[in-house]
């Protein structure tokens, strides 16, 4: 059956390239993923290798091929283990192709791996067969890839090619004597391209001939899981038994982890267990093991399904078995499918998925359509013992590998599955922490009052207060396990963990979790109180002092102060032991001397964190007969704080009288604009009329001014840098519906010599053009716009005139140019052309130089040898500028160079024909691309609206069509075409 198929060139294979053949390889520190619901295994994409993984696919699905390779043994193929001697003749190519086909049937991954195949690759063929009779297996190329011997370029057929599912090949054969039975063929395999001609990806539909998957369609398994033993009504939603089996019964397997179950339970009903049926049947561990006869738990009691016995009984209609077979995981998938209805799975790389027949004729054409399918005799039939048995005539030592395979398999995921499942805790033990200073501290070192603990989240918080009980040999009397957390002030408790039944999960304990084990009511002799509520908050309290005994002097002085959260403001005079003054606030973010803010005496009974103080806040200490702000000019804290803060630095561009050319202003990120510029007015000394036609503007490191901020920004919404350096100029910052604009005449600009205009965004290209035309004092209509580049350079032209700025993604800062010049109809080029001669040829030298003295303008460089054609040899050139053309897109080749010769200073030169003439493109200042194909539309080279061409006046006529070439050029050509149009 195979022939030579297998011979191999064992000069060209590496020995040290196969392993022994007894381990599968994966790769990464988790093991690969079991197969899914399919139950098929798909192949992984090495890069590159779809299509190869769809042929392996069908060839695997083809059972005749794969008992047939099964078949040969160590007589025909040798032994992998003999790989290394060199006596030894080992096939490797049929025994990795085994192995793979092995591990496709047997191993329980998602995808299998084709690299120990793929390392064996290293034989060719170049023998062909011929078809002498009816073939048992049929394959038929569609023949999508295809090359334009007119366009020089390759292109992909996607027009639509029909194909049956069964064909009969009775009229196409010489004999017709046969039964008619022996000429149809089943379609079982096509394999689908999706992208074009020069890139794209491969994928197969598969017919499982031996019905080795679970085939069902998604949608049917949701709608049967939906519709499966629900609760019926109000009296089944109260029977919990009704409820965990029809949730169980809705799960691939019938098999779930205890703490989901306890959450699908809640979303089903949307009350949890604790709260609907804990108090009459107690927790759900507890439930489900007083109902062995309907519940089955692990061992560890980590997961739950239901008893085979409680399976709903399968129906007579086989449509109905159809929706339910999902369920009944124990039985073969093959047998629980209807055998006559055809199982189809679109098999793309790792990702294996159940599709319809009628699926099928969605692939007769498009960019993702057939490419070569697959039929099989109709006469060919399978045994009855190969239906849904994957070790079917698979070889023993083989069965041995992949059973020792999915072993390993299992053991690296139960490992895997246990290092997942388990996190750290901290255990703060209440013996050894004391409560001071409004929070918990360690009483002793951080080492004797903090352990960790790794533990398994699986488990419940009866397990952890049991794992933990064991630990603390010392501990004595009842144990009460708390979330803690770690605030500024020391530690806190929040909530107790209740509930022993349910898991770390259901409880919301975290990775890296802070549990504070103490007896629930007091640490030290000191009754703690717990939640969030009453938080504590480290605030630093601002008040005077005398500096010293006997002296009158009083100084600021800021010292830390704790206070719960819910407590009342007014208790900051308490702590103190001072009377009743007036207190003022200042935000954490920044101490500036305008953010304090004076508490009123009514909101003295506010807590602090109803007033909005939290870790960190400043509080102010005042008589309440002093002014407000007296500290905070008296002391020189206050002044140096300000000098510590970020600054920016404004420069005076208002052209006013005053003397101030700069001025620092002190400044955080989330200052608004609008303040630094009022206050920047005021330091400046400045008219205060500036405050309503007056502007920031961000100055570059070249001394440019860039586009207004808005007022109100903030400076790290309006991406200002600290310590830069912004203009204060005369006009208002454009609104958000608004664009700052620079623009500049010609395409020669120099930064800063722009001009400035602020527009709607909403305004036409059109119109644009004629504010920047009438501001920059020019008259005419023979203008246009373009965009400058990155690289200051005159960009895209702005054809669509009717379009509006936004629309053309024109942001505030860019910078049009107007360049002179109408814009081209649509569906025509304008471009400037130029005269190109080699100074190494001699003929026509005085057209040269007299078109050297017509044009002053000129420039020399030397010209490279361009890519894709015959071109000049390096030497000095000369490009003359003849002036711009504009032609329509549809004209041809042939007709740019005769409206070319119609140009002035091309008439002077008395060129005979335009087969005297080559048309090159011009880049970096050089001929760099020669056009082609005369009859060819100047839309198929793709010039773009700023190509430049230059003329080449040759010595005799020249046609570059292929059809004129010499043969022995032709290949090359083609070749050079099709880089050509790549580039």
């Amino acid at each position: 059956m195979f022939g030579n198929l297998f011979e191999e060139d064992y000069s060209s294979v590496s020995s040290s390239q196969y392993g022994s053949g007894k381990k599968l390889k994966t790769k990464g520190l988790e093991p690969p993923a079991p197969r899914e619901f399919t139950k098929l295994s798909g192949i992984r994409n090495q890069g590159g290798t779809c299509y190869l993984s769809s042929l392996l696919q069908t060839l695997h699905f083809t059972p005749e091929f794969r008992e047939a390779l099964f078949s040969l043994g160590p007589e025909e193929l040798g032994s992998l283990e003999d790989k290394d001697k060199p006596e030894a003749k080992v096939r490797i190519i049929p025994l990795q192709l085994q192995r793979l086909f092995a591990q496709l049937l047997l191993v329980d991954q998602e995808a299998a791996s084709t690299t120990d195949l793929t390392d064996s690759f290293g034989w060719t063929s170049d023998e062909s067969a011929k078809l002498r009779k009816l073939p048992p297996f049929l394959t038929i190329s569609l023949l999508r890839f295809n090359f334009d011997f007119v366009k020089c370029e390759r292109y992909k057929d996607t027009s639509c090619y029909t194909f049956p599912l069964r064909i009969n090949l009775k009229p196409f054969c010489e004999q017709s004597d046969m039964d008619d039975m022996e000429y149809m063929y089943d379609l079982f395999s096509v394999i689908i391209h999706k992208g074009g001609c020069y890139g794209g990806h491969y994928h197969v539909y598969i017919k499982d001939v031996d019905h080795l998957g679970n085939w069902q369609c998604q949608e049917e398994i949701s709608d049967s899981a939906v519709n499966l033993k629900a609760p019926q009504n109000e009296e089944e939603t109260d029977d919990p038994l009704v409820v965990l089996k029809a949730i169980l019964l809705q799960e691939e397997a019938n098999q779930i982890p205890v703490d989901q179950l306890g959450q699908k339970l809640l979303i089903k009903t949307g009350i949890s267990w604790n709260k609907k049926y804990r108090k009459q049947h107690g927790p759900l561990r507890k439930f489900l093991r007083l109902h062995p006869q309907v519940f089955l738990l692990s061992t560890d009691e980590s997961t739950v399904s239901l008893q085979r016995s409680h399976f709903p009984q399968v129906p007579s209609d086989p449509q109905s078995h159809e929706q339910i077979a999902h369920t009944l995981a124990s039985e073969p998938p093959g047998l629980r499918d209807n055998i006559s209805c055809p199982h189809w799975f679109d098999i793309n790389d790792s990702k294996v998925q159940p599709i319809k027949e009628k699926d099928i004729m969605q692939q007769f054409q498009g960019k993702e359509s057939a490419y070569m399918l697959f039929y099989r005799k109709a006469t060919l039939q399978r045994p009855s013992e190969a239906q849904a048995n994957p070790r079917y005539r698979v070889p023993c030592h083989l069965l041995k590998e992949m059973d020792a395979a999915n072993v390993l398999l299992q053991t690296r995921r139960a490992e895997c599955d246990s290092a997942n499942s388990t996190f750290e805790l901290h255990l703060h033990l209440g013996p050894h922490y004391r409560f001071f200073n409004g929070a918990l501290h360690p009483a002793v070192s951080q080492t004797e009052s903090v352990w960790d603990l790794t533990f398994d989240k699986r488990k419940t918080v009866g397990d952890l207060r049991q794992s933990i009980f064991q630990l603390l040999e010392f501990w004595e009397g009842d144990m009460v396990l708390s979330v803690a957390k770690r605030v500024p002030a020391g530690l806190h408790v929040y909530h107790t963990l209740d509930g022993d039944e349910l898991t770390l999960g259901e409880a919301e304990i975290a990775d890296e979790e802070d549990i504070f084990v103490w007896n629930g009511v007091e640490v030290g002799g000191v009754q703690i109180q717990t939640g969030f509520d009453c938080e504590p908050l480290l605030l630093h309290i601002l008040h005077l002092e005398l500096s010293g005994e006997g002296s009158e002097c009083e100084q600021l002085v800021e010292s830390p102060h704790v206070f719960p959260a819910n407590a009342e403001v007014g208790t900051v005079f308490t702590a103190l032991g001072t009377p009743e003054g007036v207190l003022l606030m200042n935000s954490v973010e920044s101490t500036d001397e305008e953010c304090w803010t004076a508490i009123p005496q009514e909101d003295m009974k506010k807590t602090f964190r109803e007033q909005g103080l939290r870790n960190g806040s400043l509080i102010l200490v005042q008589d309440s007969d002093s002014d407000d702000n007296s500290l905070l000019s008296k002391q020189g804290r206050w002044t140096s704080s300000m000098n510590e803060l970020n600054w920016l630095q404004v420069k005076n561009f208002c052209q006013s009288g005053s003397e101030e050319k700069q001025v620092q202003i002190a400044v955080t990120m989330h200052t608004v604009v609008f303040d630094i510029r009022i206050k920047a007015i005021k330091e400046l000394k400045l008219m205060k009329e500036l405050a309503e036609n007056s502007c920031l503007r961000p100055i570059d490191r070249n001394g440019r001014l860039l586009c207004p901020v808005p007022d109100t920004s903030t400076l790290e919404e309006a991406e200002v840098k600290m310590g830069s350096s912004v203009g204060l100029c005369l006009g208002k910052a454009p609104t958000s519906s608004q664009l700052f604009l620079f623009f500049a005449l010609g395409t020669d600009i120099h930064p800063g010599a722009e001009l400035e205009v602020i527009v709607e965004e909403t305004l036409s290209v059109r119109d644009c053009l004629k504010i920047m035309l009438e501001k920059s004092g020019q008259q005419g209509e023979m203008w246009h716009l373009r965009k400058m580049d990155w690289c200051y350079e005159a960009g895209e032209p702005l054809c669509e005139e009717d379009a509006t700025l936004k629309e053309l993604m024109i942001c505030s800062g860019d910078t049009l140019l107007l360049t002179e010049g109408k814009l081209p109809s649509p569906g025509h080029l304008k471009m400037p052309i130029w005269w190109y001669q080699p100074e190494r040829l001699s003929g026509h030298r005085e057209s040269w130089d007299h078109l050297n003295c017509a044009f002053s303008q000129g420039s020399s460089w030397g010209a490279a040898p361009t890519q894709g054609a015959p071109g000049p040899e390096p030497a000095e050139v000369s490009l003359l500028y003849l002036g711009d053309m504009e032609i329509s897109e549809e004209a041809t080749l042939a007709e740019l160079k005769s409206k070319a010769l119609a140009l002035p200073s091309v008439l002077k030169l008395a060129v005979q024909s335009t087969s005297l003439l080559r048309v090159w493109t011009v880049e970096s200042k050089r001929p760099s691309r020669l056009l082609r194909t005369g009859w060819r539309q100047l839309k198929e080279y793709r010039l773009g609206r700023r190509t430049e061409l230059c003329l080449e006046l040759l010595q005799k006529e020249e046609d570059l069509g292929i059809s004129k070439l010499p043969k022995g050029k032709r290949r090359k050509t083609k070749i050079l075409c099709k880089g050509d149009h790549i580039t």
